[in-house]
């Protein structure tokens, strides 16, 4: 697995500009091109970037639960011209423009259970 711990976020090329978040799904660093492959053969460009393990969820003070947290999340990006086809049918997979994904949480806790270096994934 490609569980990355990186202090930048991964780069990306201009065509690729909305970054999605695919809770609990694991994407081995050998299945990547078949993750891809999948989409593609499915009628959408996208480019895997990284899987990341979530922090706990925190308490209203901002105390860890520690039953909470380690969930694998793929981080991914849609080609520009497919994210209008891909927005319905994403929400039937449980994927997640990135801004959705962080908003809530930013909504629930001051704390994210996601890095807060994720935030450059925004676009809107």
């Amino acid at each position: 697995m490609i569980l990355t711990n990186n202090k930048d976020n991964i780069g990306r090329p201009d065509e690729y500009k909305q970054v999605c978040v695919w809770p609990g799904m694991r994407v081995d660093e050998t299945d990547v091109h078949d993750f891809q492959e999948h989409f593609l053969e499915n009628g959408y460009k996208v480019l895997y970037l990284e899987t990341v393990s979530t922090g706990p969820d925190r308490d209203e003070h901002g105390i860890a639960d520690p039953e909470t947290g380690g969930r694998i999340d793929t981080i991914f990006a849609i080609h520009n011209d497919d994210v209008m086809r891909f927005a319905i049918p994403r929400l039937q997979m449980g994927i997640r423009w990135i801004e959705d994904a962080l908003d809530n949480e930013a909504a629930r806790a001051d704390i994210s259970i996601y890095p807060d270096r994720l935030t450059g994934y925004r676009t809107w």
